[in-house]
């Protein structure tokens, strides 16, 4: 499981999970909206990653980001690092 601090947005935390071929398996966004995050989420599991950055990236709502934009850039930061040891 993963977790990403978000920037500003009103989710603060998203928390998600993908799988050996790059797969999103679950994702959970802490607060936000309700409504969006839960349809961002139930469009996103079973996709491959690339493609939900694909088209998540660069949406815009405050501050410059969404939380879609942050998602993506949770996923990126993801990619950047698979494979590498995590920090404790």
């Amino acid at each position: 499981m993963e977790s990403f601090r978000t920037s500003g947005t009103c989710c603060r935390e998203i928390v998600f999970t993908v799988d050996e071929n790059d797969i999103l398996t679950s994702v959970r966004f802490v607060n936000g909206c309700s409504g969006n995050t839960q349809g961002i989420s139930r469009l996103s599991v079973g996709q491959h990653i690339d493609d939900i950055i694909a088209k998540l990236e660069g949406i815009k709502c405050r501050a410059g980001t969404s939380c879609p934009d942050q998602f993506a850039k949770a996923l990126k930061l993801y990619k950047e690092n698979k494979g590498k040891p995590r920090e404790e």
